[in-house]
């Protein structure tokens, strides 16, 4: 979309966006694959290394609703929440930086893949477990960081037609 834009200082923004479209790739990569509290392996009493798979959709989800009221807000929160709000913004750089994901479906089938990329990594190297519902609410929230992106855009237009 910014590239199809005329404005003065285009090249700028344009520099900006991408900047920051690769500093959130990285600060993703580092979050779901590095961070400390995705490096803690479980064991069996064999020494084998445990991996935890959730393949029943909104298994995940209802677990934490349902036990919401027994447990501290911030993980149940940070759980559901969260894996929205990290892939928001891969849904609104997409169609602000790629003219092929301008439209919803390329946008939230890329931002599926990506997560089911991300989960069957974090199973492969033993960083995280493999959860059906952590790509549910992933591609929610790239589905929603588009809708975010089209309202900006829509807005933008507006407003550089009037002047």
């Amino acid at each position: 979309m910014l590239s199809q834009l005329r404005f003065k200082g285009k090249q700028l923004v344009l520099a900006i966006c991408y900047l920051g479209f690769a500093l959130y790739i990285a600060m993703a990569a580092i979050l779901l694959f590095f961070s400390p509290y995705r490096q803690a392996n479980r064991t069996n009493d064999a020494g084998a290394v445990v991996t935890d798979i959730n393949l029943v959709p909104f298994q995940t989800i209802s677990n934490y609703i349902k036990a919401s009221g027994h447990i501290n807000t911030s993980v149940w929160v940070t759980n559901l929440f969260g894996n929205v709000l990290a892939f928001m913004p891969l849904g609104f750089f997409l169609p602000l930086l790629f003219r092929r994901f301008m439209k919803f479906w390329p946008t939230v089938i890329l931002v599926f893949i990506s997560t089911l990329a991300v989960e069957c990594l974090q199973l492969f190297f033993h960083v995280g477990s493999f959860d059906i519902d952590d790509i549910i609410l992933n591609t929610l929230g790239g589905a929603i960081g588009y809708l975010f992106y089209k309202a900006v855009a829509n807005i933008s237009s507006i407003v550089l037609k009037g002047k």
